[in-house]
């Protein structure tokens, strides 16, 4: 299944500066951490844009790492062609007042595409909320979770109680990517994008009042 980006979120953060934060839909950033051959992170990824979807108030960015080759050398002087490809993504970052990700979990932890971007940012993530939706075995992606909020702590981001997780979800969803069970899922997705609009807006509207000192 393809993952359909919203070019409308890719936004620079002065455009979206240029209007009232209570006049604008909140931007929510859907990370998909997987860039594994053979993923089955887009199926999930689509399934959760579509509940992100019904939300008149979110304007929702897919950013699929699958996509995004940021080198694994982290440089305070980058190539041109690392350049290029922080153009593609790191505007798009500082433009979302949410974050969603998207994660696996391999061998009890995170995909390290998924440290790698976050390691080349930093004030990007900066007061702003995170969500999690993770899939895995019997953990359902829950310990790549927990280690996820100790390093976006770092970051200066606040993650959010709320999570959708799959435990086996290869057996969950029919061929067209449709959740044959859905009703746990789907309210689950609903605590989850509850609770982060509620911290997107509180946040968005104190830094309109006192920005961030980081």
């Amino acid at each position: 299944m393809d993952i359909t980006t919203h070019e409308s979120a890719q936004v620079s953060p002065h455009d979206a500066a240029a209007v009232p934060a209570s006049g604008r839909p909140l931007r929510v950033a859907v990370v998909v951490a997987s860039n594994r051959e053979g993923r089955f992170a887009p199926v999930i990824a689509d399934w959760f844009v579509s509940r992100a979807a019904a939300h008149d108030d979110l304007d929702v960015d897919v950013i699929d790492l699958a996509g995004i080759d940021l080198p694994t050398t982290l440089s305070r002087d980058p190539s041109d062609a690392t350049k290029a490809v922080l153009a593609q993504v790191s505007p798009r970052l500082a433009a979302a007042d949410a974050f969603v990700v998207l994660t696996p979990e391999y061998n009890h932890s995170f995909p390290a595409s998924l440290k790698n971007l976050i390691d080349w940012h930093g004030s990007e993530w900066h007061a702003k909320p995170v969500g999690f939706v993770s899939y895995g075995g019997m953990s359902g992606g829950l310990r790549a979770v927990e280690q996820l909020r100790q390093v976006f702590a770092e970051m200066h981001a606040t993650t959010i109680r709320e999570t959708v997780s799959f435990h086996g979800p290869w057996g969950q969803f029919d061929e067209d990517g449709q959740h044959k069970d859905p009703a746990a899922a789907d309210s689950a997705a609903k605590a989850l994008l509850n609770q982060l609009t509620w911290w997107a807006h509180a946040l968005r509207d104190a830094k309109s009042v006192r920005p961030y000192a980081g």
